[in-house]
């Protein structure tokens, strides 16, 4: 004879089991983020996920460090025998924001059909959206376990300041990976700093970390609509312009001259270095918008004050001879009207000329 249905036992089980999986979720902090639809079922991306307009670009930005590498096309990619494999880490410069994913620096090298060392140069696009030298070493350490024969760090002076190196979004949520890279490459970071996001024990089950798997799903659920249509960023029809017209302000983050070295992140240029290991980098002073207009006897473009740039450059030169860093200054190689939004984001033209004058340095550093 079967027994009713007690709902009020059937409610009290499926709570108890869900309180229950939700405690496992906690303490064991599953990887799931490893586990990708992409470079499976379709293509992997040719730039790590960034988007603000879900929507509008097919992308998304999160934390998840697994997931991001998970849906990038060099996760799914094996390195032939032939493959002179580079991997470019930066900022949005290196992305690609308003541009197409073959129309970036990594796209405009692989156009290029270059040899080195007697293989087939293939780069891949490891930039991300924000400018912080320890976001370019999280990324740079995360990269390196794909085996690059040359690492390309894209860089420039609005990465150094101290008060910009955790404050980006991605580290102060991979505070984990910050203090990883401190333990073991000796990055500088205080292991309690205040822009860590830190969990709760309650934060980490599922139900207090929805939003995150809540955003691992709707990366998976968007690649189907990038692998139909190739899109990963929102292109709008119309947009400003680099600003060229300047303030007559001499101002730089609270700074003064001379430009102090203390209150500058090079610890993480060094921690960079150590990364890479015996791997070849090469540390490249990219490209900016150079203003011909009102006050640019002051400013170089937004960013900078002419002192503070021109005793950044100056510094860099000594650090890489002090050092033995392989550094390239790409500083002016293209003109004003190759960028478009920002001073340091360029048009398809500005990469490929980018990209005309890396290419002997990629050619000089092969091994």
């Amino acid at each position: 004879m079967n027994q009713p249905i007690k709902p009020l036992n059937f409610l009290i089980k499926g709570l108890l089991l869900f309180l229950l999986f939700n405690l496992v979720i906690a303490a064991w902090q599953p990887g799931v983020g490893q586990f990708s639809l992409y470079n499976a079922l379709y293509p992997g991306r040719e730039r790590l996920p960034f988007g603000e307009n879900p929507r509008q670009s097919y992308n998304l930005s999160l934390f998840n460090l697994d997931a991001m590498f998970a849906s990038h096309i060099i996760a799914g990619t094996p390195k032939a025998d032939d493959e002179f494999r580079i991997i470019i880490i930066g900022d949005s410069s290196v992305w690609g924001t308003l541009l197409k994913p073959e129309e970036t620096l990594a796209g405009q090298l692989n156009e290029a059909s270059l040899n080195a060392c007697g293989r087939n140069v293939r780069a891949y696009n490891l930039g991300y959206p924000t400018i912080s030298l320890t976001k370019d070493v999280m990324m740079l350490s995360y990269g390196m376990q794909y085996d690059p024969d040359l690492v390309i760090w894209m860089t420039t002076l609005e990465a150094f300041p101290l008060a910009k190196q955790t404050s980006t979004p991605l580290v102060a949520h991979n505070a984990e990976k910050a203090r990883e890279l401190a333990s073991n490459y000796g990055l500088r970071v205080e292991a309690n700093d205040s822009n860590f996001e830190t969990k709760s024990y309650w934060q980490k089950t599922f139900v207090g970390d929805r939003r995150s798997w809540a955003d691992l799903i709707r990366l998976q659920i968007y690649g189907v609509m990038w692998a139909s249509t190739g899109i990963d960023q929102f292109y709008p029809a119309n947009y400003e312009r680099a600003q060229t017209d300047l303030e007559a302000d001499e101002s730089y983050h609270n700074l003064t001259a001379p430009l102090n070295e203390d209150a500058l992140a090079l610890n993480a240029l060094e921690t960079g270095f150590r990364v890479a290991g015996d791997t070849p980098m090469i540390l490249v002073n990219e490209p900016m918008l150079i203003s011909l207009g009102a006050n640019s006897d002051i400013r170089y473009n937004f960013f900078y004050p002419r002192w503070a740039y021109d005793e950044y450059r100056k510094m860099m030169f000594n650090l890489s001879e002090q050092n033995g860093w392989a550094y390239v200054d790409l500083w002016d190689v293209v003109p004003a009207n190759e960028f478009t939004n920002s001073a340091i984001h360029l048009t398809p033209a500005g990469e490929k000329l980018l990209a005309e004058n890396l290419a002997p340095y990629i050619l000089e550093n092969c091994k």
